[in-house]
Protein backbone atom coordinates (compact mmCIF):
# COMPACT_ATOMS: atom_id res chain seq x y z
CA UNK A 1 0.00 0.00 0.00
CA UNK A 2 1.47 3.33 -1.02
CA UNK A 3 0.93 6.47 0.91
CA UNK A 4 0.64 9.70 -1.02
CA UNK A 5 2.53 12.71 0.19
CA UNK A 6 0.33 15.80 0.11
CA UNK A 7 1.44 18.42 -2.36
CA UNK A 8 1.52 22.13 -1.56
CA UNK A 9 -1.61 22.56 -3.70
CA UNK A 10 -3.44 19.91 -1.63
CA UNK A 11 -2.33 21.59 1.59
CA UNK A 12 -3.45 25.00 0.31
CA UNK A 13 -6.87 23.62 -0.67
CA UNK A 14 -7.24 21.94 2.71
CA UNK A 15 -6.31 25.19 4.48
CA UNK A 16 -8.81 27.16 2.36
CA UNK A 17 -11.55 24.62 3.10
CA UNK A 18 -10.75 24.71 6.83
CA UNK A 19 -10.86 28.50 6.83
CA UNK A 20 -14.18 28.54 4.95
CA UNK A 21 -15.92 25.93 7.11
CA UNK A 22 -14.65 27.43 10.36
CA UNK A 23 -16.74 30.51 9.64
CA UNK A 24 -20.02 28.59 9.53
CA UNK A 25 -21.22 29.65 13.00
CA UNK A 26 -20.58 33.30 12.23
CA UNK A 27 -22.44 33.01 8.92
CA UNK A 28 -25.38 31.26 10.61
CA UNK A 29 -25.66 34.20 13.02
CA UNK A 30 -25.60 36.58 10.05
CA UNK A 31 -28.27 34.54 8.26
CA UNK A 32 -30.42 34.75 11.39
CA UNK A 33 -30.01 38.53 11.50
CA UNK A 34 -31.00 38.85 7.83
CA UNK A 35 -33.86 36.34 7.91
CA UNK A 36 -35.53 37.74 11.05
CA UNK A 37 -36.87 41.02 9.61
CA UNK A 38 -37.82 39.36 6.33
CA UNK A 39 -39.77 36.60 8.04
CA UNK A 40 -41.35 39.03 10.50
CA UNK A 41 -42.62 41.11 7.57
CA UNK A 42 -44.06 37.98 5.96
CA UNK A 43 -45.68 36.90 9.25
CA UNK A 44 -47.21 40.37 9.71
CA UNK A 45 -48.54 40.44 6.16
CA UNK A 46 -49.87 36.87 6.26
CA UNK A 47 -51.12 36.47 9.86
CA UNK A 48 -51.46 39.94 11.39
CA UNK A 49 -49.84 41.95 14.14
CA UNK A 50 -50.14 39.67 17.19
CA UNK A 51 -48.63 36.56 15.62
CA UNK A 52 -45.92 38.74 14.08
CA UNK A 53 -45.07 40.16 17.53
CA UNK A 54 -44.89 36.62 18.88
CA UNK A 55 -42.61 35.78 15.98
CA UNK A 56 -40.38 38.76 16.85
CA UNK A 57 -40.05 37.50 20.43
CA UNK A 58 -39.41 33.96 19.19
CA UNK A 59 -36.68 35.20 16.86
CA UNK A 60 -35.13 37.22 19.67
CA UNK A 61 -35.14 34.27 22.03
CA UNK A 62 -33.74 32.02 19.29
CA UNK A 63 -30.90 34.44 18.52
CA UNK A 64 -29.97 34.89 22.19
CA UNK A 65 -30.24 31.13 22.69
CA UNK A 66 -27.94 30.52 19.71
CA UNK A 67 -25.39 33.05 20.99
CA UNK A 68 -25.42 31.63 24.51
CA UNK A 69 -25.20 28.07 23.22
CA UNK A 70 -22.06 29.01 21.26
CA UNK A 71 -20.54 30.48 24.43
CA UNK A 72 -21.50 27.49 26.57
CA UNK A 73 -20.04 25.01 24.08
CA UNK A 74 -16.85 27.09 23.83
CA UNK A 75 -16.68 27.08 27.64
CA UNK A 76 -17.13 23.31 27.79
CA UNK A 77 -14.43 22.82 25.17
CA UNK A 78 -12.08 25.16 27.02
CA UNK A 79 -12.70 23.30 30.28
CA UNK A 80 -12.20 19.91 28.61
CA UNK A 81 -8.95 20.94 26.96
CA UNK A 82 -7.65 22.72 30.03
CA UNK A 83 -7.43 26.16 28.41
CA UNK A 84 -10.18 27.74 30.49
CA UNK A 85 -9.02 30.74 32.45
CA UNK A 86 -11.99 32.84 33.41
CA UNK A 87 -15.12 30.69 33.22
CA UNK A 88 -16.00 28.41 36.10
CA UNK A 89 -17.72 25.10 35.51
CA UNK A 90 -20.66 26.18 37.65
CA UNK A 91 -21.05 29.38 35.62
CA UNK A 92 -21.10 27.45 32.38
CA UNK A 93 -23.77 25.04 33.63
CA UNK A 94 -25.77 27.93 35.13
CA UNK A 95 -25.87 29.78 31.78
CA UNK A 96 -26.77 26.53 30.04
CA UNK A 97 -29.80 26.05 32.30
CA UNK A 98 -30.85 29.71 32.36
CA UNK A 99 -31.45 29.52 28.59
CA UNK A 100 -34.34 27.11 29.11
CA UNK A 101 -35.78 29.08 32.01
CA UNK A 102 -35.84 32.24 29.90
CA UNK A 103 -37.53 30.42 27.03
CA UNK A 104 -40.19 29.08 29.40
CA UNK A 105 -40.77 32.53 30.95
CA UNK A 106 -41.05 34.08 27.48
CA UNK A 107 -43.59 31.46 26.41
CA UNK A 108 -45.59 31.97 29.61
CA UNK A 109 -45.68 35.75 29.21
CA UNK A 110 -46.71 35.50 25.57
CA UNK A 111 -49.38 32.93 26.43
CA UNK A 112 -50.90 35.05 29.20
CA UNK A 113 -50.78 38.33 27.26
CA UNK A 114 -51.90 37.07 23.88
CA UNK A 115 -52.57 33.39 23.18
CA UNK A 116 -52.68 34.20 19.45
CA UNK A 117 -48.99 35.16 19.63
CA UNK A 118 -47.94 31.74 20.92
CA UNK A 119 -47.89 30.21 17.44
CA UNK A 120 -45.71 33.08 16.24
CA UNK A 121 -43.38 32.60 19.20
CA UNK A 122 -43.01 28.91 18.51
CA UNK A 123 -42.40 29.58 14.81
CA UNK A 124 -39.78 32.19 15.69
CA UNK A 125 -37.90 29.66 17.77
CA UNK A 126 -37.21 27.78 14.53
CA UNK A 127 -35.17 30.69 13.12
CA UNK A 128 -31.87 28.83 13.60
CA UNK A 129 -33.23 25.96 11.49
CA UNK A 130 -33.87 28.33 8.59
CA UNK A 131 -30.43 29.90 9.05
CA UNK A 132 -28.75 26.48 9.09
CA UNK A 133 -30.62 25.54 5.91
CA UNK A 134 -29.36 28.74 4.26
CA UNK A 135 -25.82 27.91 5.41
CA UNK A 136 -26.13 24.40 3.97
CA UNK A 137 -27.23 25.77 0.61
CA UNK A 138 -24.40 28.32 0.67
CA UNK A 139 -21.82 25.65 1.53
CA UNK A 140 -23.13 23.45 -1.28
CA UNK A 141 -22.87 26.36 -3.72
CA UNK A 142 -19.31 27.16 -2.64
CA UNK A 143 -18.30 23.50 -2.81
CA UNK A 144 -19.65 23.17 -6.34
CA UNK A 145 -18.56 26.57 -7.65
CA UNK A 146 -15.13 26.85 -6.04
CA UNK A 147 -14.35 23.25 -5.27
CA UNK A 148 -13.74 23.93 -1.58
Amino acid sequence: MTEQIPTPVDLAQAAAAEHFYSGALHRIGNFMAVLSPLLVAVAWWKFGLRPALGFVFGCGIAYVNFYWLKRVIAGFVDRATGTATSQSGQGIVFRFLVRYVLMAVGAYVILTVSPASLNGLLAGLFLPVAAIACEAVYELYVALARGV
